[in-house]
């Protein structure tokens, strides 16, 4: 498995999937528990859908204070 989810990636979904599964067990609510999964992802910092799209989050350089992939400054990737 080759990390595909990012820092403020993974801290939303741990935050999120957190708040779904409290909704979950608070409200009886099955679908809340739903939450498993992006808290699962953000937890171990892989996602199969990413993986299947082609997508990742992690930053590929961060040197010099700007987190930018080496020559793609200024464009979208």
């Amino acid at each position: 498995m080759k990390r595909d989810v990012g820092t403020l990636d993974r801290t939303i979904r741990i935050l999120v999937g957190l708040f779904l599964l409290f909704q979950g067990i608070a409200n009886g609510h099955l679908w809340g528990y739903i939450g498993a999964v992006p808290l699962l992802t953000g937890a171990i910092g892989w996602c199969p859908l990413y993986g299947l799209l082609g997508i990742s989050t992690v930053a590929k350089d961060c040197s010099g204070g700007c987190c930018a992939v080496k020559g793609t400054e200024g464009r979208l990737s």
